[in-house]
């Protein structure tokens, strides 16, 4: 198949994926629960890092905290009383535990109190010429971090330095980004640009491309991230992300992979 039809088969299965139908059995239809913008954000924050797994229960998981914070995550990680904060007890999903949302928790205490924004935490990181955000990533971790914290915490915050692919980041950093006219990406943020994404990579999105011939690199980290995306980039270099609904829906909601007629 030559670059031209295989760009007309990704288009297609963007468009089949890229449609309100996708929100229910996804994460992201967590932060389009809220109008509030700082609600959005930190509920999509929440369903990105517990975004390995069943997707059901992903979603289930989501919504049993943000009930727990009364739909109202933003006046509770700001404003939540010691009475409170005990609904927060015994939370667990896999290996993420009640420790690790309390600094979670404590985290968007600190940031909301001087910001009105979780864009800043990661575009304020960002450099003059960046074509990618990986010093927006890089960044982020450090400042995310910088507070006191348990070191078993810090594994669920990836990092390009960690070699990670940054999978649950770079899909957070998708969902706040895009924006197009079908309504599934919240298109919240401008100061980073859909053209600097990189492409959330996991086993079902790398197999897919794997088998296309977008992906090369065995392993599945931040090196293989960069390459998908460059590859994606020529054939839509100001939203190369947006094939991430091709490559997903192909790898992970399809029975059967469809294979273009070669």
């Amino acid at each position: 198949m030559n670059a031209d039809k295989f760009k007309i088969y990704l288009e297609k299965k963007v468009d089949e994926y890229n449609q309100p139908s996708f929100i229910l059995n996804d994460p992201i239809s967590i932060p389009h629960l809220f109008k509030k913008k700082e609600d959005i954000e930190i509920a999509g924050f929440f369903a990105a890092i517990f975004s390995w797994g069943n997707r059901k229960t992903i979603i289930q998981k989501s919504k049993d905290l943000l009930q727990r914070m009364d739909m109202q995550p933003h006046e509770f990680c700001l404003h939540h009383s010691k009475k409170e904060i005990q609904r927060l007890r015994n939370f667990c999903h896999r290996t993420f535990n009640e420790d690790d949302l309390l600094y979670f928790v404590e985290f968007f205490r600190h940031h909301y109190a001087q910001n009105s924004s979780l864009q800043t935490a990661f575009s304020k990181w960002m450099k003059p010429g960046d074509t990618t955000v990986e010093n927006a990533l890089i960044g982020f971790r450090n400042y995310f971090f910088s507070l006191e914290h348990l070191k078993r915490t810090e594994k669920h915050i990836s990092s390009p330095k960690q070699k990670s692919s940054c999978k649950r980041l770079n899909m957070y950093l998708r969902w706040m980004v895009r924006k197009d006219d079908r309504g599934v990406d919240v298109g919240l943020w401008k100061e980073i640009k859909p053209a600097q994404l990189i492409c959330p990579v996991d086993v079902h999105v790398a197999r897919v491309a794997k088998h296309f011939g977008l992906l090369k690199r065995k392993q599945v980290d931040w090196l293989a991230a960069v390459e998908l995306t460059g590859h994606l980039k020529q054939f839509d270099a100001a939203d190369p992300v947006k094939f991430d609904f091709a490559l997903f829906g192909l790898g992970a909601i399809e029975a059967k992979q469809n294979k273009p007629n070669e």
